[in-house]
């Protein structure tokens, strides 16, 4: 999913090789520790398919000096690798990082994604419920009880907050809908954007 990543800082702006680093890891930093080692042979890949393109065609740069700016093509990949999981299986460990860009999705597309979170979720608080009974029944130390808890615990904040979001989500979209508003395209965030504070609490 590093093209995922790549992709959409670069549609906040250019920036050249070492930025990017330096942004991934300040904005999606809480799940990514990325190194040049991986970076630029992405960014090959990405220029290879007419995803980004380079701002200067001057051999001599190196390669932290050379800016990259998100192509057309760049563009519709970056919103496919974003709803991808909106129509089927969602891979679940890369929610977070979608979830960073989701004010680029439309919001019926942002409620899918958010409810398949959400019954993933509620699965796997099923899971650790069984599992707590299963602990509490055969008297498990209770560090390893504490444990299964917690994971109960944090799972059903987790919930709770996804509830949050497609209620919220929901009543927006009734209301564009009742005042006739057509939809809205998504829109940039600002070059210094963070992370926003919901995901960094996650």
């Amino acid at each position: 999913m590093l093209e995922l990543a790549i992709l959409g800082l670069l549609k906040e702006r250019p920036m050249h090789g070492y930025e990017l680093r330096k942004q991934l890891g300040q904005k999606l930093g809480l799940f990514w520790t990325v190194s040049f080692g991986s970076l630029y042979p992405t960014l090959r890949r990405l220029e290879k398919r007419g995803a980004v393109a380079k701002l200067t065609s001057d051999p001599q740069a190196s390669r932290r000096k050379q800016e990259y700016r998100i192509t057309e093509v760049g563009e519709r990949e970056f919103i496919e690798l974003l709803e991808e999981g909106a129509g089927g299986g969602v891979e679940q460990e890369k929610f977070s990082l979608r979830l960073a860009f989701f004010r680029y999705l439309r919001p019926e597309i942002r409620i899918r994604l958010l409810e398949r979170r959400k019954a993933y979720l509620e699965d796997k608080l099923d899971e650790a419920q069984r599992s707590l009974r299963r602990a509490r029944n055969i008297r498990a130390d209770p560090y390893t009880t504490s444990l299964v808890r917690h994971g109960v615990a944090t799972t059903a904040a987790d919930i709770a907050w996804l509830e949050e979001l497609i209620t919220a989500e929901r009543a927006a979209l009734a209301e564009r809908e009742a005042e006739g508003d057509p939809p809205q395209p998504p829109q940039p965030a600002p070059a210094d954007n963070a992370l926003p504070t919901e995901l960094q609490n996650q």
